[in-house]
């Protein structure tokens, strides 16, 4: 057995990268987004050629087998090994050089491609290939797996875009590969001299043919192109560390046709046909990966055909020429830059949709991207669904039908021996029909493990041979990814799954999205890795603490794989008392933006939530918890002790505020909010009843109730303008009113969270009897109703009805009063959407009240960083302003004078003023404001409440003990301030 302590010293004291041989390096490459994990000796993120020989040279004297790895997203499990990891994206990751006169670039392993397209876009050019992960792929990666995307059809596959490349050998040989043999190790020339003929017709030829070596590409008519001829080895051959590749020239208007058909045999037998067109893209899918509504054309399939052109003109000419051309139910031609890139994204968001089925059943790769000739893709389309059928599997294909490569995930059941066993079976059957039809095994991300075993019915016993003799000679030591291509492990050993607790493990949600099961849960993150997007891409809120820190721990992938290393037991051994998952799970900002944005919708914020629940149990916890994570009791208090005034002289003394932060657990660089002298609730007890419509429940959230009343002040300002009646909800007559439960959920206090519930849907049981709508201003205590409560109370009937009760301010004005007409505020904004708002509420309402007020702009995407307690608390407040500093406080900065700054939660304005001191407002308040003082709809005399304490309406006949009130009632249910507790 290797001695993991002397090789990690040894490789310490030959290279001047970082050397991981800790639990959470190891545990962060345990898995790429294939089916397939193995734990690795450790992780080494070189600076240079020379750290890269240095690192070869240690583990060949030790037999340490190398692995190179870039972003992790290989999908056949090429990616993975036992032995020492080489991880590009750290140093060896920039564009050295951009020549646009030669149209090539120069660029290293790690480099990802989104940053070449924009280093390139400025001169009209980009590189050619552009997988769906074209935001965190690397050019590496790119390079090793010979990856293509959609435009394929006009640009190729990656080995078409490369022209030479350096790499290392196992043995330390320093090469330059190119054409005419250049750089080729000594003995490859020799072996493709005695081969020719079996080079030349061995070789399918389809434009998707990835499978294997390239060894034809090394003929002497094609060029003897020893750079092409290594795309495509996987790192079998020998490490990259610098290429030179070709850029293309990129359109200057594009535009898209979107291709309805009947089914998808229909759609598949047109792509061919339309190629003589010249398109960039022939890309097709079906109705059941495409998300309600989409603003696609009529039908159950489409293909997205994209043009190109000098003009907007002649690139939209070209689009309706083939529109025209193709026997199709419906079409639709879009030139609008952002309609195009909505649509792209459904396209793109495929490789995470697809783990799903329709029915919520898993699924998987292995089968991900079988290639045939384009012609012959309807009919290979037809046969694999009956394949599928006859082995009880389903799965939706899509991809690059104009190239005749198909993407699948299938419901493959890979966690009992019986569902491994199964799988076999199919993909040595499936392996069969592709030959059968022409193709290759893979048709874009490569054979790994996945494929591997099968080569020889593809290739022939004969040609997998000429395979190994390639692989001896370039690697005589098998020290670069044994196991893959050549020799491969069995494509049923080292699955993800098999090291997963076979029976559930108890939790506190509820998890209904995966039927109770926190592995299930877990095994959503299937590595596509969109959370390692370094820039927000749109409205994107993930992730944040990723693109402060870059490190892959502090991505929503890094801390599944943690949680799935956490479950396996074997690497990580301390179960829920973690301190690798603890640390990792620590910069979560709990923004919920992996909910919305992640394509398999991974909830970190829940997962985060659960695991500080189990790791703290019946232990002392950090100050902030305790501090902040009771804020709404600790606020409670001191408003019926009256002691707002002399809590915030306190808090601007310094002494005391540094005293006072030391022990709660906050963050030194932070000032504590000031507390309103009078809160929200104490203000609507003094005030007259006006209105008297249609009643609403506005929800008295510990902010608006104790740190900002001026927007609760402003909602029931504009609400009752609008015609609505409000009220506020029931609460005790000796205190302790509606709560959320958002500050116990976000530090893992989920038993005080449900305690605090349960007493909520008590109390609130008036207001769900009569279906009253619940309005809460604060998006984040919107979100914890909707989302948190019926999952930490699954079996009360009560949460769902709350659930479903909850609207934001918007929302309620286009619901209860669709006849309202805003005033004419008329003023550019900037600002943001509120995380949870995005990933859970939605904006529509929003989008569409400001609109109507004539409040004009976009609101930036992103996490302001604050996140209720998370930028508080001790630590974080680094992290906390870089995340401010990814969208939010540049758009501020950028926003020309007059503009509006809207935020809706406390915590964003709290960081706006803080890191900026910029006064951010609700949209309630900007209203409030333009609506010129005029005075709301005349109502009742004070007399009235709605719990029928002397007045005349009662909720179906309740007592004043669980009912409504309206403004000046005396046994009002309105918050703290009247002796009632306040919501968070």
């Amino acid at each position: 057995m290797t001695d993991l302590s002397g090789l990690a010293a040894e490789l310490r004291g030959a290279v001047r990268g970082e050397v991981g041989f800790d639990t959470t390096s190891r545990a962060l490459v345990t898995m790429d987004a294939s089916n397939y994990r193995r734990v690795p000796a450790g992780v080494v993120a070189p600076r240079d050629a020379a750290d890269v020989a240095a690192v070869l040279e240690v583990c060949r004297a030790r037999g340490v087998p190398v692995v190179a790895r870039g972003g992790g997203t290989s999908i056949a499990g090429q990616a993975t090994g036992t032995g020492v990891v080489l991880d590009f994206t750290r140093h060896m990751n920039g564009l050295l050089e951009l020549d646009p006169g030669t149209r090539t670039a120069v660029v290293q392993p790690g480099l990802v491609l989104d940053r070449l397209q924009e280093a390139a876009a400025p001169h009209g050019l980009r590189f050619g290939p552009d997988p769906s992960t074209h935001s965190r792929c690397t050019l590496g990666g790119m390079i090793g797996n010979n990856s293509c995307g959609s435009h394929s059809v006009a640009w190729g596959t990656t080995a078409d875009s490369v022209r030479e490349l350096s790499v290392v050998t196992a043995r330390g040989r320093r090469l330059r590969l190119g054409r005419d043999w250049a750089g080729a190790p000594e003995g490859l020339r020799d072996l493709v001299a005695g081969d020719l003929a079996r080079l030349r017709t061995g070789f399918p030829e389809l434009p998707r043919r990835i499978s294997g070596y390239a060894l034809d590409a090394l003929l002497p008519e094609k060029g003897a192109d020893v750079a092409r001829s290594f795309c495509g080895s996987e790192g079998t051959l020998g490490i990259l560390t610098e290429a030179v590749v070709r850029l293309v020239e990129t359109p200057r208007a594009r535009a898209l046709a979107v291709l309805g058909y009947g089914d998808e045999s229909a759609a598949a037998e047109a792509a061919a046909g339309l190629l003589p067109f010249g398109p960039l893209t022939v890309e097709g899918m079906a109705a059941d990966l495409v998300p309600e509504p989409a603003g696609l054309p009529g039908g159950h399939a489409w293909l997205f055909v994209e043009t190109g052109g000098g003009t907007a003109a002649e690139a939209r000419a070209r689009a309706e020429e083939i529109a025209r051309a193709a026997d199709v139910v419906d079409s639709l031609v879009v030139t609008a830059p952002a309609a195009q890139r909505a649509l792209w994204r459904v396209r793109e968001d495929a490789s995470g949709t697809a783990t799903r089925t329709p029915d919520g059943r898993e699924a998987w790769p292995g089968w991900e991207d079988c290639a045939v000739p384009p012609e012959r893709l309807g009919a290979y389309l037809r046969d694999f669904r009956a394949l599928l059928s006859s082995h009880g599997l389903r799965g939706t294909p899509y991809g690059h039908f104009g190239d005749g490569c198909i993407h699948v995930r299938i419901d493959f059941d890979l966690l009992t021996e019986p569902g491994v066993a199964r799988f076999r079976r199919f993909s040595g059957d499936l392996a069969d029909l592709v030959v059968a039809h022409g193709g290759s095994l893979s048709g874009e991300h490569g054979d790994g493990q996945a494929r591997a075993e099968l080569l020889p019915r593809m290739y022939g016993e004969e040609t997998v041979r000429l395979f190994e003799r390639a692989k001896g000679i370039w690697d005589p030591d098998d020290l670069l990814n044994p196991g893959m291509l050549v020799r491969p492990d069995p494509l049923d050993a080292n699955l993800r799954f098999a090291v997963l607790p076979r029976r559930p493990v108890d939790v506190a949600f509820g998890y209904p999205a995966d039927d109770g099961d926190f592995r299930a849960a877990v095994r959503r993150c299937v590595g596509v890795a969109k959370c390692r997007t370094a820039t927000a891409a749109g409205p994107d809120v993930m992730c944040p603490s990723f693109r402060a820190t870059g490190e892959e721990e502090h991505s929503t992938r890094g801390r599944a794989r943690l949680l799935h290393e956490m479950l396996a037991g074997e690497l990580v051994t301390d179960g829920w008392r973690s301190t690798e998952v603890r640390d990792a799970l620590d910069l979560c900002l709990s923004c919920k933006g992996c909910r919305s944005d992640c394509p398999v919708g991974v909830d970190m914020a829940t997962y985060k939530a659960e695991f500080l629940h189990h790791h703290y149990r019946h232990r002392r916890r950090p100050a902030a918890h305790y501090s902040m994570g009771g804020l709404p009791v600790w606020l409670r208090w001191a408003a019926r002790a009256g002691a707002a005034r002399p809590l915030n002289r306190l808090a601007s003394l310094r002494l005391p505020a540094r005293i006072g932060k030391r022990l709660a657990g906050i963050a030194p660089e932070r000032d504590i909010p000031r507390l309103a002298p009078l809160t929200f609730s104490r203000w609507w007890r003094r005030r007259e009843r006006r209105s008297t419509g249609e009643p609403v429940v506005l929800w008295p959230d510990t902010f608006t109730e104790h740190l900002s009343p001026s927007v609760g002040r402003a909602a029931v300002r504009v609400l009752e303008a609008a015609g609505l009646r409000v009220v506020l909800p029931p609460s005790r007559p000796a205190g302790g009113g509606v709560c959320c439960g958002l500050t116990y959920v976000s530090t893992g206090r989920l038993d005080r969270a449900r305690t605090v519930l349960r007493r909520t849907l008590d109390l609130m049981e008036p207001v769900l009897r009569r279906g009253l709508p619940v309005v809460v201003l604060e998006p984040s205590c919107a979100a914890a109703l909707r989302a948190d409560l019926p999952e930490l109370l699954p079996d009360d009937p009560r949460a769902a009805r709350l659930s479903s009760a909850v609207l934001t301010f918007a929302e309620t004005l286009r619901r209860h009063a669709p006849g309202w007409a805003p005033p004419a505020v008329g003023r550019p904004v900037a600002g943001q959407t509120h995380c949870h708002q995005h990933a859970v509420l939605g904006d529509g309402a929003d989008r569409a009240l400001r609109e109507s007020a004539g409040l004009t702009g976009e609101l930036s995407g992103g996490c302001c960083g604050l996140a209720g307690n998370f930028g508080f608390e001790k630590g974080h407040f680094e992290v906390s302003r870089a995340c401010a500093e990814d969208q939010l406080l540049p758009s501020v900065r950028a926003a020309p004078e007059g503009t509006l700054i809207l935020a809706d939660g406390f915590s964003c304005r709290t960081q706006l003023e803080q890191l900026a001191g910029v006064r951010g407002r609700h949209l309630a308040e900007v209203l409030a404001e333009a609506l010129d003082g005029a005075e709301a709809p005349d109502g009742l005399g004070g007399s009235e409440a709605l719990n029928g304490l002397g007045g005349s309406e009662a909720l179906n006949g309740l007592d004043g003990s669980d009912g409504l009130v309206g403004p000046g009632g005396s046994d009002g249910l309105d918050g703290p301030g009247g002796g009632t507790g306040a919501a968070k």
